[in-house]
């Protein structure tokens, strides 16, 4: 996928995962108009130096695309989207417009295999369900939810990359878990966090 116009964020996208955003920056809406008109992504990528704002950061070289789901300016000039993560990319190269937007060709990374989740993990499968439930509690409304539909409790990969982004995971320990493609090993290894923590 070449010219895809990358987003430097200080969060991280997973696939499958929800990410509300506020964009008021020019070169950031130009590129929510033409990811709108041509129906194509963004992508996602963690800050690695720099910020959000201003100058062009640094960025990881592994993210996410990112489907707009939901779009409205209530305020004129300042953009709220609700994105939804796809599929995993690599970055093979990069480069900066005029505008100071970032874009780059890419390589898809090949989405998680579907492993069932096994039972020793299943102490992390019921922490995701009553995470969602209580997000479904506390909002009513499931376009403005935290986590999207549909719900795929017995995998995984969706067990595990839930549970990256709900916990308070260092940046670059979730950026590591993200690039992972074997989804038991990412999901062990949140595990550990969890009994380290203390959580389970």
């Amino acid at each position: 996928m070449n010219g895809l116009a990358i987003f430097p964020l200080s969060t991280i996208l997973f696939p499958g995962g929800v990410l509300p955003l506020r964009v008021f920056e020019t070169r950031y809406m130009d590129m929510v108009r033409e990811c709108m008109k041509e129906d194509r992504p963004f992508g996602v990528c963690q800050i690695s130096q720099g910020h959000e704002t201003g100058l062009p950061a640094e960025h990881e070289q592994v993210g996410c695309l990112a489907a707009i789901t939901q779009w409205d300016m209530e305020q004129l000039g300042l953009l709220h989207l609700r994105v939804c993560g796809v599929q995993r990319f690599r970055i093979v190269e990069r480069y900066v417009e005029k505008s100071a937007l970032i874009r780059a060709n890419v390589a898809l990374l090949d989405d998680d295999p579907e492993v069932p989740v096994p039972p020793d993990l299943h102490c992390c499968r019921d922490l995701v369900r009553r995470l969602v439930a209580q997000l479904e509690q506390e909002e009513p409304r499931p376009d403005r939810r935290l986590v999207a539909r549909p719900y795929s409790y017995d995998s995984a990969s969706w067990i595990g990359n839930r549970l990256c982004e709900f916990l308070p995971i260092p940046p670059k320990a979730k950026q590591r878990l993200m690039e992972i493609d074997e989804p038991l090993t990412r999901l062990y290894l949140v595990k550990q966090f969890l009994e380290k923590e203390q959580i389970l």
